[in-house]
């Protein structure tokens, strides 16, 4: 096992390597003809050694010299190597680990750079070479054909192994550091589109509240300023009702901007959000403004969600928003039909064809299209034929899958 101190002398050393790689190849080097020139210079017990001992130190120079482009041409380095000690083995000198140390380290750094299919082509036919030159050789006479053929198998077949783990490594490294990254690019992403998403949710809450109330509120000011002097009792019931408009709509502005500020420590109480429920209170402040509402309902009513619930609030509300604020008319039709499991909710005024396309122009019909997809619904919104605006919507009385992921 690495102790901490070991593990920072390391790190230390791999940082060294990557500045400086030509003196870390250069003190290598020097170190491997060190050790080939020391088995050079052994034999075995009894035997003679060989008489020119210059042509293993040229050799073997040569090998160590060939190392220093191990990194650019780790295939020509092998060849070298290979080539230089198969012809000092040849010439009689004692085939050991020391005297095949450069092949060794070429071969390492074979398997380290190359694929494997190239430590096939040079890994193999190199240890071919140099076992049947160990077989040949008249150093090892008084050895058995295993004794020599086994050792130098043995021998390099260790640094393709190491190699071949150290490649594996480093792959598995750059793997697992290119997972990180695009996990770290992927939470960047999520967590961005989870700004927009929430971006826009507000943006919907804000418009929701405030356009209908100031809608209402303007209407409902208008119809008083325009009754003040013929009806003033009128004027005075407006007036009552245009307190409780602004009162409303400071009430949930409220609420929706301290739940925005509300962070998850905090338990403050929410005010219920809005549904179908609080119908009659909408119809009541459109009624004020002069707008009258009617309201029809097919089919047997089922409870919906939590979801659903406040999306078929925010549709039908933001409908006779526009109403109020669009189209010519005093007079809009609530619809719902309750169709399996469908709730179809219907919205129309009887206003002039030249204001009926006016509401398409701004944030709301967007908003409540985006709501309804949210929950898994659909919606159109357009100009009818005959005169006016219509709003239709089809949400399910449980939203799908893919819409609660959404909302």
């Amino acid at each position: 096992m690495i102790t901490s101190p070991e593990r920072r002398y390391m790190d230390r050393l791999e940082e060294f390597s990557e500045r400086h790689p030509f003196l870390v190849d250069l003190a290598l080097v020097f170190v491997l003809m060190g050790s080939a020139t020391l088995g050079a210079s052994l034999t075995l017990p009894g035997a003679a050694p060989p008489d020119d001992d210059r042509l293993a130190v040229v050799f073997m120079s040569v090998s160590c010299l060939a190392l220093l482009k191990h990194r650019t041409h780790p295939r020509l380095t092998v060849v070298v190597n290979a080539l230089c000690a198969t012809v000092v083995i040849t010439q009689g000198y004692l085939l050991t680990p020391l005297l095949l140390a450069p092949v060794m380290a070429s071969l390492y750094w074979l398997a380290t750079l190359t694929k494997r299919t190239t430590i096939r082509a040079y890994g193999l036919p190199t240890m071919v070479m140099l076992t049947l030159a160990a077989a040949f050789s008249d150093s090892m006479d008084r050895v058995s054909l295993l004794l020599k053929t086994i050792g130098p198998v043995f021998w390099l077949l260790l640094p393709l192994a190491a190699g071949t783990m150290t490649r594996l490594r480093r792959a598995y490294l750059a793997a697992t550091q290119a997972r990180a990254e695009h996990a770290e690019r992927t939470r960047e992403e999520e967590a961005r589109l989870r700004v927009t998403e929430e971006r826009m949710r507000i943006a919907r809450e804000l418009h929701d509240v405030v356009a209908h109330h100031l809608a209402l509120a303007n209407a409902q000011a208008g119809t008083a300023e325009h009754l003040a002097l013929a009806n003033p009792e009128q004027t005075r019931r407006i007036l009552h009702d245009l307190t409780g408009t602004t009162s409303s709509a400071l009430r949930e502005l409220k609420a929706t901007l301290g739940l925005l500020r509300q962070t998850d420590d905090e338990g403050a109480p929410l005010e219920p959000a809005p549904g179908l429920a609080r119908l009659p209170e909408l119809v009541s402040s459109c009624a004020s403004a002069g707008i009258a509402v009617t309201v029809t309902t097919e089919g047997e009513p089922q409870p919906l969600s939590p979801g659903v619930d406040l999306t078929a609030f925010r549709i039908v509300q933001e409908a006779l928003t526009n109403v109020t604020k669009h189209a010519a008319t005093q007079t809009a039709h609530v619809r719902f039909v309750y169709d399996g499991p469908r709730l179809l909710i219907t919205v129309t005024d009887e206003g002039p064809p030249a204001a009926a396309a006016e509401p398409a122009k701004g944030f709301g019909v967007m908003g409540m299209r985006e709501r309804a997809h949210s929950v898994g619904g659909e919606l159109r919104a357009g100009p009818r034929p005959e005169g006016g605006f219509e709003v239709r919507t089809a949400l399910p009385l449980q939203p799908s899958v893919s819409g609660e992921e959404t909302a």
